[in-house]
């Protein structure tokens, strides 16, 4: 059950001190959907209108439309508490509550190395982009960029040539941005992952 309440508690579009504060209060996240409105007015920086959100979210249908479009596209979830969650990514002060996940979910427990830069490159930011995600993939490790256009998409075509990329999205990933690189994440997840810590068309 805990893991559909945090696909709940993330569909509900709360700030991350927001989603801390209500985890270091209810441990057992599924009480969150259980308890009182007086309850919750006890956790740090929930407003009235949270609060309001949260028990609204009970009768709501949004969960179930969201676990279908999950299971309809393949993609996995992991919270906070899972133990596949990236190790590393718990250590920020305010981690995502949830990632979704397409592709090879293990890569995000391998050897990382982010390259990111410029929307509008030179031709030669182009080429050490590439270059370099590439010489970096040959040694077995993983390139994470943005897939953004520019650099992050050409530090994610450098990598798969021979080896590993995740790219993590500012969007669901039902709804890929730029378009244009929609086979670029076909191709990322061949052996790589695509993640995002958005709902699925956000």
């Amino acid at each position: 059950m805990a893991k559909r309440s945090s696909i709940l508690l993330n569909l509900l579009n709360l700030n991350s001190k927001k989603i801390s504060n209500i985890i270091k209060c209810f441990p057992n996240i599924d009480e969150i959907f259980k308890t009182t409105f007086d309850e919750l007015l006890k956790v740090p920086f929930l407003e009235k209108n949270d609060i309001e959100k949260i028990i609204n979210s009970r009768k709501s249908d949004i969960l179930d439309k969201e676990l279908k479009l999950i299971e309809k596209e393949k993609i996995e979830c992991l919270d906070i508490f899972d133990k596949d969650y990236p190790a590393l990514l718990k250590e920020i002060a305010s981690p995502p509550l949830v990632l979704y996940v397409k592709g090879n979910k293990n890569v995000l427990n391998e050897f990382l190395f982010s390259i990111v830069g410029t929307r509008i490159p030179t031709i030669y930011g182009i080429s050490m982009a590439e270059h370099f995600s590439y010489q970096l993939s040959l040694l077995n490790i993983v390139i994470v960029s943005g897939l953004a256009r520019g650099i992050d998409t050409f530090a994610h075509k450098g990598a798969i040539k021979k080896g590993k990329s995740t790219a993590v999205l500012g969007s669901g990933l039902l709804n890929i941005y730029p378009k244009e690189n929609k086979k670029l994440v076909q191709d990322i997840c061949q052996k790589g992952t695509v993640i995002s810590e958005f709902p699925l068309n956000t």
